[in-house]
């Protein structure tokens, strides 16, 4: 009998299991943040100092406050069949604009262009990682004869 069981590695100790996820989705925001800074004409980075301020503060506002808004804006959300939450990240590129010194974003097309890229390329990335840190193992279990309980 074969058994087929989707495992995903757990090859972290304790002291860095809770350090990895975090680290992971900075380095996917970067490389995110930058390519939409290469591709999409009016997001810029002065320096390399404010585009890694750019990335982290970026992360922090979609782990914080990203759930949140999509939460209140879930009536929009589902009429315009999930393309306000493009709208939602562009507000939060922004924003991440705003606080960010030296991390600039001109006008509402070029956040929203910026969002689009980003959130494609979070996805794709974050999808590669799952599929490379999941697994299927299978199992060649022999089959056993059945047992009689009871032969008379």
């Amino acid at each position: 009998m074969r058994v087929f069981q989707l495992q995903g590695s757990q090859h972290s100790t304790s002291s860095n299991s809770g350090l990895r996820p975090i680290v992971m989705r900075v380095l996917i925001m970067g490389l995110a943040v930058f390519l939409a800074v290469t591709i999409v004409p009016g997001i810029e980075s002065e320096s390399l100092g404010a585009g890694l301020a750019a990335v982290l503060v970026l992360t922090v506002l979609n782990t914080l406050i990203r759930p949140l808004l999509y939460l209140l804006a879930l009536p929009l959300i589902v009429v315009s069949l999930g393309l306000f939450m493009v709208v939602i990240n562009a507000l939060l590129l922004q924003l991440t604009a705003a606080l960010v010194k030296g991390f600039t974003v001109v006008g509402f097309g070029a956040s929203f262009w910026g969002a689009l890229v980003i959130s494609l390329v979070s996805s794709l990335l974050n999808m590669i990682l799952v599929v490379e840190h999941t697994r299927v193992e299978r199992h060649d279990h022999p089959q056993r004869p059945p047992t009689i309980i009871n032969p008379n």
